[in-house]
């Protein structure tokens, strides 16, 4: 069974990479790409506590839905959004873990922002959303998992739905154990039918070929180097237009295949 969805909003953030405008001069070879750090800006939707309490996972979350659902020209209140993750915030568990080996007592911010869909609910509160969210986790599948989530809901509820696929590393020691190399994410807004803002057609369906990898080695890296990054292969075709197949990394052997077409 194939999934076909439209594609009508990208954002991709990733190291040296603010917003999908700067992503796409690249990935199509118009710019080079000079890494540096991610950039992640303050998510001023949100009012100020929770602002002040937002860690990488929650601003680059928020960063990338809310660039795509505005390319899409979607109501982000309105939008019913999948969030997927390997590993949420790595950052919070560290301070967690630390705090548990220690004779400290473990802060009530820390607690709340354990739990992997925190994310979907600072979104919530940005936008003022009541709609469904869907937050999941896959380890190195979690792009592809993500992807069909919501390609399926796409299916199922023929609505507007935004994927938000992101990733930040674990400080060390744990970072040792689970290594993800890059802060970075990806954003699409999906539909069930063409319309004027479509980039492109995608039909994804379960098989068995080899995982793609990209020709450029430094933008491969960033493709390697965090599980939201397995998107990045699509992300490519669609800045050339270079309409074809790529596939993605799922469980055991088998791969995420999405045909990319012109609407």
């Amino acid at each position: 069974m194939s999934l076909i969805s439209y594609i009508n909003g990208v954002s991709f953030i990733g190291p040296g990479i603010r917003d999908w405008r700067t992503a796409e001069h690249i990935f199509s070879g118009l710019n080079p790409y000079i890494p540096g750090a991610t950039e992640l800006p303050a998510p001023m939707s949100l009012p100020a506590p929770e602002r002040r309490r937002a860690g990488r996972a929650i601003k680059l979350a928020i960063s990338l839905g809310m660039e795509a659902s505005a390319q899409a020209a979607l109501d982000p209140k309105t939008v019913l959004t999948v969030f997927s993750s390997s590993g949420g915030d790595g950052e919070n568990c560290d301070a967690i873990c630390r705090t548990l080996a220690s004779d400290r007592q473990l802060s009530p911010t820390r607690f709340h922002h354990s739990v992997h869909n925190v994310p979907a609910g600072y979104w919530s509160i940005a936008t003022g959303a009541m709609v469904a969210s869907s937050t999941l986790c896959a380890h190195d599948a979690s792009f592809a998992a993500g992807l069909l989530e919501a390609m399926t809901q796409v299916t199922t509820s023929a609505a507007p739905v935004l994927l938000i696929a992101y990733d930040t590393p674990y400080p060390p020691p744990l970072n040792d154990k689970r290594p993800i190399r890059h802060v970075l994410g990806i954003a699409l807004a999906l539909d069930k039918l063409p319309g004027p803002r479509s980039i492109a057609k995608i039909t994804a369906q379960l098989g068995d070929s080899p995982v793609d990898r990209l020709d450029n080695s430094i933008l491969d890296d960033l493709r390697s180097g965090a599980p939201a990054g397995g998107g990045l292969s699509l992300l490519v075709r669609l800045a050339r237009r270079h309409w074809g197949s790529v596939h993605l990394e799922y469980f055991d052997k088998t791969t995420l295949t999405v045909s990319v077409n012109s609407c």
